[in-house]
């Protein structure tokens, strides 16, 4: 499928299914509870909204996942709510996320225990020129090993979507396969074109929250939702390419 059409389609799913648009705007709505009990300085909503944050945390993931695999099937349809399925998969995303970070962790507190430890001690010499470098050394190694797990992330999750098993997701070198497969140039494309949504989204987005009252609830209930589902459901297309050109992918 073309990287247009992909984007395209995906615009199009959350409101091709209008019906059940409510419910991943519900499972959004959770995360707006915790603020709207600070401003009201309502100790007794903010508690709810913590019961609520963590049922976010366990069905909300879990949910997106279903999206992905829907894209990856390319249907057109928005999964079913099962909680038991939603919880499974939301606990699956998770433990994937978390073995995805293991490297950027590991890098972060190892630059901040060597160049940190270096740039304190220059800085205390008064030598701001090696702070600095420091400083920006480690700035780099993090967020450059961030982002490229944070990409393999995304590829693991469609992997684990299509495939419905968390092992074949850990298997990296498959990723990167995965990855090669598709095209890094037609990646690009559709980042870049994700991205213009993002941001006409986001332009969009910043004058609904300003609305007295209702905007916030908007925003968390109503946009973010909706780009969410767009989103996953674009990386499941983009997915579905693989499905239909590697014959060497493991069918479900």
């Amino acid at each position: 499928m073309e990287i247009s059409k992909i984007v395209f389609n995906s615009i199009k799913y959350p409101f091709k299914n209008i019906l059940k648009l409510p419910l991943i705007c519900i499972l959004f709505i959770l995360i707006a509870i915790i603020p709207i009990g600070w401003l009201l300085d309502n100790n007794y909503i903010v508690f709810i909204g913590v019961i609520a944050f963590f049922a976010f945390i366990l069905f909300v993931p879990g949910y997106l996942l279903g999206i992905v695999r829907r894209g990856s099937i390319e249907s057109s349809a928005m999964p079913s709510f099962n909680i038991v399925n939603t919880v499974y998969d939301a606990i699956r995303v998770l433990a994937l996320r978390m073995v995805y970070m293991i490297v950027p962790a590991l890098i972060f507190f190892i630059s901040l225990s060597t160049l940190g430890v270096s740039g304190i001690d220059s800085l205390r010499d008064l030598r701001i020129d090696i702070f600095l470098a420091s400083i920006g050394i480690a700035l780099i190694l993090i967020a450059v090993s961030y982002i490229v797990f944070e990409f393999l992330f995304f590829f693991a999750k469609a992997r684990l979507a299509y495939l419905n098993s968390l092992s074949e997701a850990l298997k990296i070198h498959e990723v990167i396969r995965d990855i090669r497969t598709i095209g890094f140039f037609n990646i690009v494309k559709w980042l870049m074109l994700i991205v213009v949504l993002i941001i006409a989204a986001s332009a969009l987005s910043s004058v609904v929250a300003m609305l007295p009252y209702g905007g916030f609830l908007i925003y968390f209930g109503i946009i973010i939702p909706i780009l969410e589902s767009i989103g996953n459901y674009s990386l499941g297309l983009l997915y579905s390419n693989i499905v239909n050109r590697d014959a060497n992918l493991p069918r479900k």
